[in-house]
């Protein structure tokens, strides 16, 4: 046995041992399944993919307790931050997603996915990952479109899928809406401007929205301006003068600025609601590529920033600005990918339903069918469940899966509006079908070099539509959404695209979905949802929510802050064991991983210890069968105890120790077993921490130290048993280290995997 435990030298060969012996197949034994939360096909590790590990130390604590534990791998098509990806790379080439046709664009992110694909599957494997690689599913693979396009059928059919002209919070930089769950809200100072509106001022942050207002409201328990409540007024504007009406309405904070606030239900989400309350007119005024349009006048074309840097210096010039706060500290809207403003507004989308949906999934969480670790998440789950609105499942992107949702063209030409690149190159924008037929284009041509199809929610006629997943026999006649699901519509349904349909008898629900705790809304609540409502079952029985991996000192990593610990340069350095190690040890449940060296390498030692103490009990048993010394019984590599005899001639203290190690080695396997069975893993780890290095190898074996060396076989058998079976324990979480000592003693044909923690 060597010296010293080298993980570089036999990671490698361990993990294709594994490989090649099935063992990262479930074999025979009691069901027992994890689906792996797909990351992001084109993804490369960090720190936060190590708590994958989390379901990593489940699958090998039921392969040692005689359970055929599957873990099931996947990649996700994550179709907004991939096309964001990929329009970080065209930006490069001086290129833009405006440069492609639709089927153009979706087929060259396809390509740059194949190309940059698979890197993370190689580096969980450096992480020792027992994932059955070959049941990976990607999804976009035929059976999952198959099973998206059924569920968003059968959902539209029963009249839980609606198309409506919301409000939504766009991004007009990544051209997309977003729900409310991929937004970030954070403080900020902008100057808060006074505006002269007729009898009034009123405070606003967006001038430039003014030519959208089509209210002016105040609280209706104002007695400031209760005379003034459903009359018209006459405002001086930019485009002249125009009469307004005053509402009244609960919205209204009296407190903010003088408490009159101007509606403009296009691109606000509270004017919107106002809005529909009042009957307002929706008049949207800035377009989707985020710049002012015609309803602006002289400002139509100029981005929302250079607009309101215009109508600020031009109703300066027309004394209608009072005065302007510039110390106001306000929350606003950001994208969570670009960090740019959102800007809400008013565009087609389609609807989930969630209020009947939702209903099942908060029963099964109240009455605990799933349960969650740390218990405090079942509380946030349904909060969030509680105040869940219907969810806008279009994202206006060509990466992902398209919603199946056929238009008919023939008699809606002019309610039908597209863009698109001609095969020229040239690119035309956003107009009626109508438009461009009349300008000579087929309806063919324009399906060839589709970028974008929108069909507004006309509210006395409906352009005609079907749900299909193909195209229509008499298809010239019609043209396809170009909107895709969002993403966690279709990762919604991993538990029901992962499992072979006859698994679904045995293996279904699933056991375990770990998961990060910032997407328990995004993507746990779904999957409840969809599972319920398609297989009325719950998808799995516990949810563990994993800690977020911060630096050294307690702060989330950042590119920009400069420290980003890259995990593969940590295992080159001191071992995947070392780096697993370090993610468990001291830490709270549910709380901060502070990921430093310093803690990698006290793990590293810890591996190495593990492995100091297997080599002087393997060195004492070579010594122990040494022919000059009699009295020794081997069989088959196994140890036999001597005679009752020599059992009497073991000296007082010698006995002691014995019983002492046993009783504290059984306590310490039941511990180990009620808090892996309660998810505390870290505490788990903790122990068997301890036990090992200073109560294992600091006090029993410094106490029979001198019975090994002279030759005891009962005090040798016993210290074997107990550190084998702490082997199997610390196996989950350091596999390497332990797998390389087992192999020691029982043969490189062996795996301490095809072992049974006995309880």
């Amino acid at each position: 046995m060597d010296p010293k435990f080298t993980p570089s030298l036999v990671e490698e060969t361990i993990y294709k041992s594994w490989e090649e012996k099935g063992l990262l197949s479930p074999g025979t034994g009691r069901s027992y399944t994890i689906l792996m939360p797909p990351p992001n096909a084109n993804a490369s590790l960090h720190a936060g993919h190590g708590m994958y590990s989390v379901e990593d130390i489940l699958i090998r604590y039921k392969r040692l307790r005689g359970y055929a534990s599957l873990w099931i791998p996947g990649l996700d098509h994550a179709g907004f931050e991939t096309q964001y990806v990929y329009e970080k790379h065209l930006a490069k080439q001086g290129k833009s997603r405006f440069d492609f046709a639709r089927q153009t664009l979706y087929e060259n992110i396809h390509q740059f996915v194949k190309e940059n694909s698979g890197l993370i599957y190689e580096q969980f494997k450096r992480l020792g990952f027992l994932a059955d690689w070959r049941r990976s599913i990607f999804t976009l693979d035929e059976h999952v479109l198959e099973r998206v396009f059924r569920t968003f059928a059968k959902m539209e059919k029963e009249g839980y899928v609606y198309k409506d002209e919301y409000i939504v919070n766009y991004c007009t930089h990544c051209g997309t809406s977003l729900s409310e769950l991929e937004t970030v809200h954070i403080e900020r100072k902008d100057p808060l401007y006074y505006l002269k509106y007729g009898p009034f001022v009123l405070a606003t942050v967006r001038p430039e929205t003014k030519f959208g207002d089509t209210a002016v409201a105040v609280h209706p328990k104002d007695k400031r301006y209760k005379k003034w409540i459903g009359k018209e007024i006459e405002v001086e504007g930019l485009l002249g003068r125009f009469r307004i009406k005053v509402i009244a309405d609960e919205m209204v904070d009296m407190k903010f600025g003088t408490g009159v606030v101007k509606i403009t239900p296009a691109h606000d989400p509270n004017d919107f609601e106002a809005g529909k309350r009042h009957n307002l007119e929706i008049k949207r005024v800035i377009n989707i590529d985020g710049r002012l349009n015609e309803l602006a006048g002289p400002y139509a074309g100029l981005k929302v920033k250079q607009a309101r840097e215009k109508v600020v210096e031009d109703l300066k010039k027309k004394g209608l600005i009072e005065k302007i706060d510039t110390n106001y500290t306000h929350a606003v809207t950001v994208c969570y990918k670009c960090g740019r403003d959102l800007e809400p507004t008013v565009i087609p989308n389609w609807f989930i339903k969630v209020r009947d949906l939702k209903k099942p999934v908060i029963k099964a969480v109240e009455e605990e069918k799933i349960k969650f670790f740390p218990k405090r998440f079942k509380k946030q789950i349904l909060q969030w469940l509680n105040v869940m609105h219907d969810w806008p499942i279009s994202r206006q992107i060509a990466w992902g899966i398209r919603i199946p949702v056929w238009y008919h063209v023939t008699g809606n030409e002019q309610k039908i509006w597209v863009s698109f690149i001609n095969k020229k190159g040239q690119f035309f924008k956003l107009d009626s079908i109508k438009q461009h037929l009349n300008k000579g284009y087929t309806l063919n041509e324009i399906k060839q070099g589709l970028q974008q199809v929108t069909v507004p929610v006309y509210k006395q006629e409906q352009v005609e539509h079907i749900v299909s997943l193909k195209e229509p026999n008499d298809s010239s006649n019609w043209i396809q959404e170009t909107d895709t699901f969002d993403t966690w519509f279709s990762s919604g349904q991993w538990p029901l695209v992962t499992l072979k349909e006859k698994e679904y008898e045995t293996r279904f629900p699933t056991d375990v979905m770990g998961t990060l705790q910032d997407i328990l809304p995004f993507w746990v609540s779904r999957m409840i949802m969809f599972s319920l409502y398609i297989k009325k079952e719950i998808p799995f029985k516990y949810v563990c929510l994993w800690s977020l991996v911060a630096d050294a000192k307690g702060q989330k990593m950042s590119k920009s802050k400069g420290n980003v610990v890259n995990p593969i340069d940590l295992i080159n350095k001191f071992g995947a064991d070392a780096f697993r190690g370090s993610l468990f040890f001291g830490l709270s449940q549910g709380g901060k991983v502070n990921l430093g060296e310093d803690k990698v390498m006290a793990m590293r030692n810890f591996a190495n210890k593990i492995w100091n103490v297997g080599r002087f009990i393997y060195l004492n048993q070579e010594a122990s069968t040494d022919p000059v010394n009699p009295g020794q019984i081997k069989k088959q590599g196994q140890f036999k105890s001597v005679s009752t005899d020599s059992v009497n001639e073991s000296s007082k203290k010698t006995e002691s120790v014995i019983e002492e190690i046993r009783k504290e080695f059984r306590k310490e396997k039941k511990q180990y077993v009620k808090l892996m069975d309660s998810f505390k893993f870290s505490q788990a780890f903790g122990l068997l921490y301890e036990f090992v290095w200073h109560r294992f190898a600091d006090y029993y074996i410094e106490q029979l130290k001198e019975d090994m060396r002279s030759g005891n076989i009962e005090v040798l058998g016993e210290l074997k048993n107990v550190y084998f079976e702490n082997l199997k324990m610390l196996h989950p979480f350091i596999p390497f280290v332990t797998e390389a000592v087992w192999k020691v003693f029982h043969g490189e044909r062996s795996s301490i995997l095809n072992s049974e923690l006995r309880i």
